[in-house]
């Protein structure tokens, strides 16, 4: 018994709010089907935890959705093309996680026979899976009794205990009730409960208290601090950075494209020839010869370390013109949507803006 409640009152709480009021989420199994005796698809969750990370439920739903239709295991996933993973996953940001997924899908496909490990460690070994996304699939995929701790576990346990300390120093401390917490019975199904209880009731502002499961548990509450917690460390400046783009069009409609290097932002992603970011003003860099038109466009993006402003300039080009680097792609295949957001920020406000032939 601590801090005024036993440690399995939380799961015995939340388990059976959890069978009530578990979201339906495409890449799930709830609570009905699995006492049904259907068990979840490690490849499944393991696509919807690395796709999850850093995004919200709502904007990865359609393109799981993408994926699973046209991979649908993991062995199918391993024989894709890289190109066209990387173009499926265009739009949904921090794109090392796209080339990771394909490392791991291969490994998993030619070292372990198209299965995955079912135990933390032996996923954790798998490229691009770390202590978080190696608990989650350990727990959900095969209900191993491993502590899992995203934002919202973060945030619920903070109230709960009444965690003060700012984050992220606050870390190894809600790992610590994490692990304490974790029950040995349905432990995939509680860390499901956790985080939809921290999705869809104790949210970030306006926790809705009257309704929660641990309403009579939590030490926020009764202090009245609920909505103050989890504090965070002030966060510092994001620095600017800046850049040109360059987007040419052939005499027959072709759009020049390159592959940007798989180390880096945008990795192994298709974009415009550009010139590299810097905080000084950039040099001009252009990829071809052409009478280059700058219309005084500019794209702004926010990644997560910096601003990014890229000016954009526009050029056409001859049919048999030969560029520096990149390669001219038909009009009738190329697809906007397959570049990433920046890059279709930059045709998309080009849009009209074409000098005249």
């Amino acid at each position: 018994m601590r801090d005024g409640f036993s440690d399995a009152a939380v799961a015995a709480a939340l388990l059976p709010w959890y069978d009530r009021h578990a979201r339906a989420l495409p890449w799930r199994v709830g609570p009905e089907a699995l006492a049904a005796g259907e068990r979840p698809d490690p490849y499944r969750v393991w696509l919807s935890e690395i796709m999850l990370q850093q995004t919200t439920v709502a904007a990865v739903k359609d393109y799981f959705h993408r994926f699973t239709t046209r991979w649908p295991t993991v062995t199918a996933l391993a024989g894709a093309e890289d190109a066209a993973v990387m173009a499926e996953w265009a739009g949904l940001g921090y794109y090392a996680r796209a080339r990771n997924l394909l490392k791991c899908a291969r490994v998993i496909a030619t070292d372990h026979g198209g299965v995955f490990p079912d135990t933390e460690d032996g996923l954790r070994s798998l490229p691009g899976i770390g202590p978080y996304t190696a608990a989650a699939i350990a727990a959900i995929a095969f209900d191993r009794p491993a502590a899992v701790m995203d934002g919202n576990v973060e945030r619920v346990l903070a109230r709960l205990f009444a965690v003060e300390t700012p984050l992220p120093a606050a870390k190894p401390a809600l790992r610590l009730l994490t692990e304490r917490l974790t029950p040995d019975t349905r432990p995939g199904c509680y860390a499901q409960a956790v985080m939809d209880l921290g999705a869809t009731v104790c949210t970030p502002r306006s926790p809705a208290c009257g309704i929660c499961p641990l309403v009579t548990m939590c030490t926020a509450r009764a202090q009245g601090i609920a909505a103050d917690l989890p504090r965070k460390s002030p966060k510092q400046a994001k620095p600017s950075r800046q850049g040109i783009v360059y987007l040419v069009e052939r005499a027959d409609g072709a759009v020049l494209l390159e592959t940007r290097p798989d180390k880096g932002l945008l990795g192994g992603m298709l974009g415009w020839p550009g010139t590299d970011w810097t905080d000084m003003p950039p040099q001009d860099a252009p990829p071809v010869a052409a009478d280059w038109h700058d219309p005084g466009l500019e794209v702004r993006h926010t990644f997560t370390h910096f601003h990014l402003r890229l000016r954009v300039c526009l050029g056409r080009v001859a049919q048999d013109a030969q560029p520096d680097r990149g390669s001219f792609h038909p009009r009738a295949t190329f697809h906007p949507a397959s570049l990433p957001t920046v890059m279709r920020k930059a045709w998309d406000v080009a849009a009209g803006a074409w000098p005249e032939d």
